[in-house]
């Protein structure tokens, strides 16, 4: 029989939260926003699409990445993604066949995409919005939608 009530998920691994402040499986894909090395001012939004591989990644201001293939800030999103969700948790989504994940060079391996072009505007908007929830007086209560944030 199964249940209704919601299996408790280990908590998250430490992420690195200076480079990438927000990562989300959401909508078929595996999206965030990854900050610059070079440029504190600013943020690259990337994605991997779930099922097809495909990928892309610019600035906010929609100005392409220089990086080619699965480039650093993909990368970083990635790792990112397995320390906030888990690897079998990210391998599923993906649709990776191998849900032995260790890395993003495991993910990268298995998922044969292209670059894509893309709006990062909705990415951005959506890491706009949640932070709103910053500014919100502390509580004892739980924001469901900043279950994304938690660092462990």
């Amino acid at each position: 029989m199964r249940s209704l009530v919601p299996h408790r998920r280990a908590a998250p691994a430490k992420r690195k939260l200076q480079k990438v402040p927000y990562v989300e499986l959401y909508d078929g894909r595996l999206q965030g926003v990854v900050s610059s090395s070079s440029d504190p001012a600013r943020v690259y939004v990337s994605f991997i699409e779930a099922g097809s591989g495909n990928y892309a990644c610019s600035t906010n201001n929609n100005r392409p990445c220089g990086g080619g293939g699965f480039c650093g800030h993909i990368r970083a999103l990635v790792e990112n993604a397995l320390a906030q969700y888990g690897a079998d948790r990210v391998a599923r989504y993906l649709g990776c066949a191998d849900r032995n994940l260790a890395s993003e060079s495991d993910i990268a391996r298995q998922l044969h995409g292209t670059k894509t072009a893309h709006d990062p505007g909705v990415v951005f908007a959506r890491f706009l919005d949640y932070l709103r929830y910053i500014e919100l007086p502390s509580g004892t209560e739980p924001l469901p939608e900043m279950a994304w944030f938690v660092t462990g």
